[in-house]
């Protein structure tokens, strides 16, 4: 039996028996009577805006073209799976850090600790890249898509949160594949200015040399910028191609990239702001498919879920006003060692529905996992959503910083340029300034894609449509 649930066993045996010795720390969901208790809540946030569709949380009419395309085109998903299986395998390993990534460790250990600690996440946001691997949904998800045989395969597709599952994975996956696009497109613009510029340092360098003015070291360090400049413009372009065959391959539709589609919106007019659902209640996760298919787990085995909700799903907010992470969900984890802060609510029966709660069934083995495997898929909801609104924050204070490096580096350009017109300085300082403000404005497109980037993982982490909650998933899904 593993640590987790040796963990849930004095909790539950508690519940059966109807104690109530310990308050808990927060607020939970009362328990209700089943025959009376609707069969979810209807999610609402407290304040702020709700979470809506893709239509509204990705407001690019060329984005929403193509997401709509891409769920169009991929209705058939035992090919679908197939078919962008091996484009992520193709694409993700020629740029992992740009496209969706193809692999992840989807093996947990029971005893790990619910959320990193915070300052675990610094060497990764320090990269631009705040996704150490897919959800973990979305992982199990390919990978047992990858390992099942054939009968199967198809048998796990046919279920609901595999099914949810799929649409969150390609519609994020659609978003942040033109995203990339958009970043690669700009960089490629300010590479090709680069090459420009270093070329016209390197023979400004060279005559200098010629007439002794410059080292030997002068010009070999020239000539090294310019064919860095090179190379990193050929890595650029050939990177493009590699995003629009992915996107073509999400899409279903190769012309789609060169058909008839509005006029898309730059990457920093984007619109795309997770701080546009502010005061998100927890209830939002129960729309994630790891839960939906842990719930109905619990009821296949003949446990309440709505009593289930009440002992283990926190009743907090999971956003500030500011759509940063919430005193309320951040209170969950231990600081430090980022352990679960959570203590389940005890003296609720979850088993016999609670219709007889002075009498109740004794649990078995199927139900035990059953728990432990609901109260783990909780953890990992709120884990994974909380270190995103840490990357969030994090990665929203760099592009605050690189932007005002690229402010100083432009303003330090125009120094330079008013110093070479009254000769106080050379034509070198001027280029050597110039790419320095190429660079800034590198700089700064990378960091806005990894902060987008981390809205399409809150979308996916938060379950997706605001308006899709657990009462009607599955009628979402069928009409999909």
């Amino acid at each position: 039996m593993n640590d987790l649930i040796k963990k849930s066993m004095p909790v539950i045996l508690v519940a059966m028996l109807g104690g109530c010795s310990a308050m808990p720390n927060h607020e939970y969901q009362a328990a209700t009577d089943s025959s009376s208790r609707p069969d979810s809540v209807k999610l609402k946030p407290t304040n702020g805006l709700e979470l809506d569709d893709w239509q509204y949380y990705f407001p690019d009419p060329r984005l929403q073209m193509l997401i709509e395309t891409a769920l169009e085109n991929n209705r058939d998903l035992d090919k679908a799976t197939a078919r962008i299986a091996r484009a992520r395998a193709q694409y993700g390993n020629q740029d992992a850090g740009r496209l969706p990534e193809s692999n992840a460790d989807v093996s947990r250990n029971d005893s790990r600790p619910a959320t990193s600690a915070p300052d675990s996440n610094e060497s990764s946001l320090q990269q631009n890249n705040p996704e150490a691997g897919l959800l973990s949904y979305e992982s199990d998800f390919w990978g047992r898509v990858e390992s099942l045989g054939t009968s199967a395969r198809s048998n796990y597709l046919a279920t609901e949160s595999a099914q949810r599952a799929f649409r969150l994975s390609l519609v994020s996956d659609v978003a942040k594949t033109y995203l990339s696009l958009l970043e690669m497109r700009e960089l490629n613009r300010l590479a090709d200015e680069q090459v420009k510029a270093c070329a016209e340092l390197q023979d400004l360098i060279m005559r200098r040399h010629e007439a002794g003015i410059s080292s030997d070291k002068d010009l070999l360090q020239a000539q090294a910028a310019f064919q860095a400049a090179v190379a990193n413009s050929a890595n650029l372009k050939q990177s493009q191609i590699g995003g629009e065959s992915f996107l073509s391959v999400l899409t279903g539709q190769s012309t789609m990239l060169t058909g008839d589609l509005p006029e898309g919106h730059s990457l920093a007019d984007q619109g795309i702001n997770s701080g546009l659902f502010g005061g998100l209640p927890a209830d939002a996760l129960l729309r994630r498919p790891d839960v939906l298919a842990a719930e109905q787990k619990l009821q296949a085995v003949g446990i309440d879920i709505g009593a289930a909700r009440a002992v283990f799903l926190p009743r907090v907010t999971l956003t500030g006003n500011t759509g940063n992470a919430s005193s309320s969900l951040t209170s969950l984890f231990n600081p430090g060692n980022g352990a679960w802060n959570f203590q389940p609510a005890i003296g609720i029966p979850l088993f016999d529905a609670g219709r007889n709660p002075d009498n109740p069934a004794p649990p078995n083995p199927r139900q035990m996992m059953a728990i432990a495997q609901y109260e783990k898929a909780i953890q990992q909801a709120f884990r994974e959503v909380a270190d995103l609104l840490l990357a969030r924050k994090k990665l929203g204070g760099q592009l605050a910083a690189q932007q005002a490096n690229t402010e100083s580096q432009k303003q330090l350009l125009d120094m330079v340029k008013l110093r070479y017109k009254v000769g106080v300085v050379s034509h070198v300082e001027v280029l050597e300034a110039q790419l320095q403000v190429l660079d800034a404005e590198q700089s700064e497109i990378q960091a806005r894609l990894a902060w987008l980037s981390t809205a399409t993982q809150l979308y996916k982490a938060l379950g997706g449509d605001g308006n899709d909650s657990a009462e009607n998933a599955t009628q979402k899904i069928a009409d999909y």
